[in-house]
């Protein structure tokens, strides 16, 4: 069995959607649960108490701990009380979800600077603002689990959503980063590139949205936050009940020996695009070290 008794989770964005499901869910299996919610609309203006308080009260009233948060996680200070007030509530914080979002699709050429800002305020910075406080916590404890949402728009690009996929790209190199960092004190920090029905994405799924219910990721979200998931470092796509991970490769690729047989030139690119393209054989390089392994012995036979 899979659960959270005496854990406490942090989940941003919480206040509808994927948030809501993955809070709901979390407290379910045991966790008491900051809801954190602006209560924004999905372009990150105006502000609304009523989505967060609703959720806390749904998991108190089915017989789980809970309390709403308001604070913004687009800014150091919010996202240091966020984490102060679970530190407040229930004495320890255990797992984040970083899942709060907002969104301004523009075509790039059309972009405006606040477009980029308030999107990246939101995604990426909101991730720092908040895990930063709470990774220092996990330090202390020597545990801790961190989930990052990232995006099919920032993994593989979508039309309109140079802001949203470079901040939903960021996450990732923030994962990789923390995963390393984390490691000798039992953190694990885990990215989720979710498909599912929401108020941002409704009116993009087309004639599959209904089969895309946010309770159909919170499960997957569930397992990578909790103490029987081990792994740090993946990135896992998930909706309508299907699950898979998306990972890095690195290809065999073409190499020129620069003693024996001189520096490379431009022409050697040019004539072996297909063999620096090709699939077979890649490896998947879990970290910098990785990739020198690869190199070192090509160039010191």
């Amino acid at each position: 069995m899979i659960d959270f008794q005496d854990r406490v989770a942090v989940v941003t964005g919480a206040g509808r959607g994927l948030g809501a499901a993955h809070a709901r869910l979390l407290a379910a299996l045991g966790a008491a649960v900051v809801v954190n919610d602006p209560g924004v609309a999905t372009d990150g203006t105006g502000e609304e108490r009523r989505p967060a308080d609703e959720v806390a009260a749904s998991i108190r009233e089915a017989g789980g701990a809970a309390v709403a948060d308001h604070a913004s996680v687009a800014t150091p200070d919010g996202g240091e009380a966020i984490v102060q007030h679970a530190l407040d509530e229930f004495g320890r914080i255990d797992v984040v979800v970083n899942n709060a979002g907002i969104l301004r699709d523009r075509a790039f050429h059309n972009l405006e600077w606040p477009d980029l800002e308030a999107v990246l305020d939101v995604h990426l910075k909101g991730a720092f603002f908040v895990t930063r406080p709470a990774f220092r916590v996990m330090r202390e404890q020597h545990y801790g689990r961190v989930l990052v949402t990232s995006s099919n728009s920032g993994i593989l690009g979508n039309f309109g959503q140079s802001n949203y996929g470079a901040a939903k790209a960021g996450l990732i190199g923030l994962m990789n980063v923390l995963k390393q960092e984390g490691a000798k004190y039992g953190i694990t920090v885990n990215a989720l590139a979710p498909v599912a029905r929401t108020r941002m994405t409704g009116g993009l799924l087309g004639p599959v949205a209904d089969k895309l219910d946010p309770d159909h990721v919170a499960p997957v979200a569930a397992y990578l936050v909790s103490e029987a998931c081990t792994l740090s470092g993946e990135i896992w796509s998930v909706g309508g009940g299907a699950v898979s991970r998306f990972f890095i490769g690195l290809t065999p690729g073409y190499f020129k020996h620069p003693e024996r047989e001189g520096p490379l030139t431009v022409e050697d690119v040019a004539a072996n695009v297909e063999r620096i393209r090709a699939e077979e054989g890649y490896l998947v390089p879990g970290s910098v070290q990785d990739e020198f392994a690869k190199l070192a012995p090509l160039l010191l036979s």
